[in-house]
């Protein structure tokens, strides 16, 4: 088992410094970060982003890199594009698995990094604003007009992204880094603020604020931010509001990276597994964790992927914490399936992997292999081969499946079909209409927004009604030896499911 247990012993934070003629500013402030207090456990590494600056600060940072090498890396950018975009370049270049912005103008404080690191390090957070705002113990009395600037623009997101922040604006944000390197970053300026607020509201992350001291400078003194980035603001923080664009397209194929984008969906999809969850759980092709975050957190939850790039996202994302573990598991390598079989499990979880895989009938031994007797097999895999088309080519999906087939190859396996239903009605006709009749390669996002909002509908429908899908949600059971005659479940039409703990 490696990934999240390899990562909890040597974890790193990454300080992210964006620069912009700040040769007075950036040597004192690189000394502080390098002095600056640690949680047990980190070390630090320190990405400087020269934005072009025409004051002397390059010469500065590149002296700061030869006295402090390996720690300190400075990347500088051929013109000047803003803290927007020196952010995403530091976040390309960054390798830790946390991750601080920090300005190089000392208007926030290194010493804070405690208090901003604890609940990522605790594993209660994605992501940890420094609030300006949150009473502390002294703060430096503010101009008044930008306060109350900052504070309408904060009310305005809140009302967009439905958190309820103090200080929206704040320059001191700290994120698990597997979190921040899969957010595309637009906004070149400073609407980066509002613009990664919304994306971490709409990727549900679980978001934590802390006091932070703040010691704010003048316009005399150098301070950029001026009444035009507040208007700025505004637009960004209703152009993200309609807009979903919270997945980096690559870290996945396009097609997958927008159908991240429907968290209702993948919420209900959820919901419709719960029901057959036991405690020792394998998610099977994890990918950056869509899925992983609304599975129960029980006994043990093993997340395995076959991609290098996912295993570490997923592996920075769970370090250190107490029952999930990251495990690499190709379905078609019997060595990886050995490697898992020494700890078996009650549930394995299969969502849209199985029709990605050439051999799917060895597929489904391995993971029948690693179930104890009474397991459950939950598989998720599109059908109706008769909607194959250029999406299902662009995925990389072998096969749509029919019910039977399916049926034949879970009981081959040596497993029993618990029940099977259809799921996702009203997806049918637009993915036959894009994928099938008109050949598009990818969905368009407001076809995905559209599909999301109409998600809570669905749901209830379906409910009630048995229609057909999309996809097909099969669960089957690995007998055990002996079962009396109250603990067996019936198959067939009407039949009822064997509840889980």
């Amino acid at each position: 088992m490696s990934g999240a247990s390899e990562s909890a012993t040597h974890r790193l934070v990454s300080i992210l410094i964006p620069v912009y003629n700040e040769r007075i500013w950036l040597r004192p402030c690189v000394e502080r970060v390098l002095a600056a207090p640690l949680p047990e456990g980190l070390s630090r590494e320190l990405i400087i982003v020269d934005d072009a600056s025409t004051d002397g600060t390059a010469e500065i940072a590149r002296d700061l890199e030869r006295r402090h090498a390996p720690v300190v890396r400075v990347v500088r950018q051929p013109e000047n594009r803003g803290k927007g975009a020196a952010i995403a370049r530091a976040i390309r270049e960054m390798r830790g698995q946390f991750a601080i912005w920090q300005d190089a103008d000392l208007e926030y404080d290194p010493a804070d990094y405690p208090v901003l690191l604890r609940p990522l390090v605790d594993g209660h957070a994605d992501v940890v604003y420094g609030s300006r705002f949150v009473p502390r113990a002294m703060r430096r009395v503010l101009n008044y007009h930008h306060e109350l600037g900052n504070r309408l623009l904060t009310a305005l997101s809140n009302l967009c992204t439905g958190l309820n922040l103090t200080d929206m604006e704040t320059g001191y944000k700290a994120f698990r880094a597997d979190v921040l390197r899969t957010i595309p970053i637009r906004s070149r300026r400073f609407g980066i603020e509002p613009e990664i607020t919304a994306k971490i509201a709409k990727r549900r992350c679980v978001v934590y604020e802390v006091p932070i001291n703040y010691h704010g400078r003048g316009y005399a003194e150098g301070k950029k931010i001026g009444w035009r980035d507040g208007v700025a603001a505004i637009f960004t923080i209703l152009r993200f509001w309609i807009v979903d664009d919270c997945y980096e397209d690559r870290y996945g194929h396009e097609i997958l990276a927008e159908m991240a984008l429907a968290r209702r969906f993948h919420e209900w999809m959820a919901r419709l597994m719960l029901p057959d969850l036991g405690v020792r759980i394998l998610e099977v092709g994890a990918g950056i964790g869509n899925l992983s975050r609304w599975l129960p957190k029980r006994e043990r939850l093993v997340l395995s992927d076959h991609d290098p790039t996912y295993l570490r996202l997923l592996a920075d994302a769970w370090a250190g914490h107490p029952i999930v573990s990251v495990a690499k598991f190709d379905l078609e390598s019997d060595t990886d399936a050995a490697a898992l079989a020494a700890q078996p499990f009650d549930t394995v979880v299969c969502a849209n992997v199985l029709e990605h895989v050439a051999d799917d009938a060895r597929a489904v031994r391995h993971m029948a292999s690693l179930l104890e007797p009474g397991g459950r097999l939950v598989l998720l895999v599109p059908q109706h081969p008769a909607l194959y088309g250029r999406y299902d080519r662009e995925l990389g999906h072998h096969r749509r499946y029919r019910r039977e087939d399916l049926h034949r190859l879970v009981e081959a396996a040596g497993l029993r079909v618990v029940r099977a239903r259809s799921f996702n009605f009203a997806a049918m006709l637009g993915w036959w209409w894009n994928s099938v009749a008109l050949r598009r390669r990818s969905m368009s996002r407001w076809q995905i927004k559209l599909f999301d909002l109409l998600v809570p509908l669905m749901s209830r429908i379906e409910r009630r009604i048995p229609l057909p899908g999309l996809s097909l949600l099969l669960v089957a059971e690995r007998p055990v030896a002996t079962l009396g005659a109250a603990d067996r479940c019936t198959d067939g039409p009407g039949s009822v499911s064997c509840p889980r703990p």
